[in-house]
Parts: structure tokens; sequence; C-alpha cells
């Protein structure tokens, strides 16, 4: 007689699969539960490909997310077309009356940005260089905080660039140019002027030419140029102060001492030439006297004109030699009033706030769905206490 066909629950079925899933091994499951190994391969089966349609499920959802934002995105189109165009109309209009208004009531005026080109060159004298004469004009302080160093290898541009951040600099373009008046400041008139001067003027040195370079921004374009004017002729009025070239000092010196040893000649031969007048109105008696003292003048104008001809030579040498040397500061370039501004762009600025008002609308979108959908969530509602 054949044995009876055996019936499983799919309950039983399920725990025999949980089982498998769980890591118990087919053998322990079959001798456990006296199973045919087919009958056990075809519950495994079965289930596997009763999970394959939730995973089919699961990719349906990823596309309809993206759907959904897309459908979002088309729901509030008018929206972010209206926000986006409002803004380039905007923008538009604002850079059209900036251009049109004056400058002193543009809200964005333009600017104009002259700039000067110097070269400054170390000194080659042996002397002591940049560091005894900062050390001797009691600025070694100020040499400390330009980035020079007194104690050698120091840098007359570093000097010259801090010179010109310098208050000393700041304040003589104030006074020079009445900026308190011209730019209305009322309150720590000082400090606020030197904010001011410090965000217009900059300096900078380029590292492979060398070249030196002083800029000043504004909406005058002419004024700028007479500042950059005043600042390049403080500069050199400066140097000079500090004695950084030596030649140019020594020719000063040199100058001097050969204007003070012809007029000393000249001194000398008025006294000679009143001395023969006495003589010819027949001071005949005190001529002993008139013999020694005509006697020491010419021998004093004999030695004023040795001096004076040995200075006029060493002049004569020094300016043959600074013809082939470069002076420490030499102007390369002076600054033109400029006829295109430097700034502001307002073709990049309409750009950058149309792509700013396209991505605000866009979160504007999406935070308007959310918010419809919470609306329609009665459990959501009643969380937010808002029902």
């Amino acid at each position: 007689m054949a044995s009876e066909r055996r019936v499983y629950s799919a309950e039983f079925k399920q725990q025999i699969v949980d089982l498998y899933k769980n890591g118990k091994s087919k053998t322990e499951i079959i001798a456990e539960y006296k199973l045919n190994p087919n009958t056990l391969d075809r519950w495994i089966s079965a289930a596997r490909i009763a999970r394959e349609p939730q995973n089919a499920a699961d990719d349906i959802d990823d596309e309809i997310s993206l759907i959904d934002l897309f459908a979002v995105l088309l729901h509030y189109k008018w929206l972010i077309i209206g926000l986006t165009v409002a803004a380039m109309i905007a923008s538009v209009i604002f850079a059209i009356v900036s251009i049109k208004l004056p400058a002193e009531k543009s809200p964005l005026p333009n600017v104009f940005t002259p700039s000067a080109k110097m070269l400054i060159q170390e000194s080659s004298s042996s002397g002591g260089g940049l560091s005894s004469m900062l050390s001797s004009s009691g600025l070694s302080s100020l040499a400390g905080l330009a980035g020079v160093n007194v104690n050698g290898g120091s840098s007359n541009a570093s000097l010259a660039a801090y010179l010109v951040q310098s208050n000393m600099l700041l304040d003589a373009i104030t006074d020079k140019f009445s900026l308190i008046e011209k730019y209305k400041i009322e309150k720590s008139v000082k400090a606020s002027s030197r904010k001011i001067l410090l965000q217009k003027l900059k300096a900078e040195t380029d590292k492979d030419s060398g070249v030196f370079s002083i800029s000043f921004t504004d909406t005058d374009g002419v004024f700028a140029q007479q500042v950059i004017n005043f600042v390049l002729d403080w500069l050199q009025m400066k140097f000079d102060e500090l004695g950084l070239d030596s030649n140019k000092i020594q020719k000063e010196n040199l100058e001097r001492n050969i204007e003070s040893s012809y007029n000393e000649i000249l001194k000398i031969q008025k006294e000679m030439e009143d001395l023969g007048a006495s003589v010819g109105r027949g001071n005949v008696w005190n001529m002993p006297s008139i013999t020694v003292s005509t006697s020491k003048l010419q021998l004093e104008l004999e030695a004023q004109k040795s001096v004076y001809t040995q200075l006029k030579t060493q002049y004569e040498l020094l300016k043959v030699q600074m013809q082939s040397e470069s002076p420490i500061f030499q102007i390369l370039e002076r600054p033109e009033i400029p006829d295109m501004k430097s700034g502001p762009s307002r073709g990049k600025l309409c750009i950058i706030v149309t792509f700013a008002a396209f991505f605000l609308s866009v979160f504007l979108a999406f935070a308007l769905n959310a918010w419809q959908n919470i609306k329609n969530d009665p459990e959501a509602m009643e969380k937010l206490h808002l029902k």
C-alpha cells in the first residue's frame, strides 16, 4: 500500500525557509523535519521568486520619486519663471539706473583706477646703505614694521610699500585734498579718513620685473590721478630726506660747497679791489699794512681757487658716475587720467542675481509643495498641533 502524501501549510513552509535564511543547512533541515530535498529546494525557490516583485516595486518607487520632483517643478513652473525673470529685469534696471545717476547719487557708480610705475633700486654704496640711513634717521622702528631689517639685507621697495600705507602719507593726502569735507566725515575724522584711503590706495611690487606700482581708486578719475602724483612726489621727497641715495646727497653737498667756495673767492677779490682803491686815494702812509693785507688776501685767493678747482673736479666726476648708474627712486610712468572704468562689472552682477533667483525659486517651489503635503496629512498636522 502506497504511503499517504503529506500536506504542509503555508506557515510551515515559511518557517522552513526562514530557518534556511537564518543559516541552518539544508542537511540539518531535511534530517530534522524528514523532508524531501527536492521539496525543500522548491520552497526556497518559490520564496526567492516571491521577493523579486517587491524589489521591482522599489525600483519603480525610485523612478516615481524622480518623476515627482519634475512634477513639482512643472507645477510651480510659473513661480520659478516669474521670480527668475523678475530678478533679471530688476538687476538690469538697477544697473541702468546706476549708470544714469551722478556718481555721488548712484548706488553703484563707475570707479576709475589710475596707476603709476616706478623702479626702486637697492643702495650700492659702501657707507652703510639703507640700514645705517634708517638707524641714523631714527626710523628703525618704521623699518621693522615695513619688514625691513635694519641690521642688513633690507629692501627699499619694502620701505616704499610701508610708506604708502603709513599714517604720515595718509594724513598728508587728507590735508592736501581736504578729504574730510570731500567724503563728509563727521565722526573719528582722522581714523575714518585713513580707513577710506587704505581701501582706495594700493601698492604692490611685481616679483618678475621688480617694478613698484601705486594705484588709487575713486569715482573721479582726475582726482585719483592727482592723488597718485602727490604720492609720487611725497615718496621721492621722503627718500631724499632719509638720504638713501648717496650719490644724490653727495652731489647736493658738492653743489653747496662749490657755491660757498665761489662766493668766498668773490669776497676776497672784492677786498683786494677795495685795498687797491685805498692806495689810489693816496693812503701812502699806510702802505706797509696794505701790502701785508694784500699778500694775505692773495694767499687766501689762491687757496680758495685750489679748493674750488678740486670741488669742481669731484662734481664733474660724480656727474659722470651718476649717469652710468640708475637712481634709487626712478619714476617709470606717471598716472594718466583713465578713460575706461575699472569697475563695477554690472553684467556679471546681473548674471549672478539671475542664477541666484532661479535657485531660490526652485527651493521655494519644493518648500511650498512640502507644506501642501503636510496640510493634506492629518497625522502630520496633528503632530504640528495646527489642527
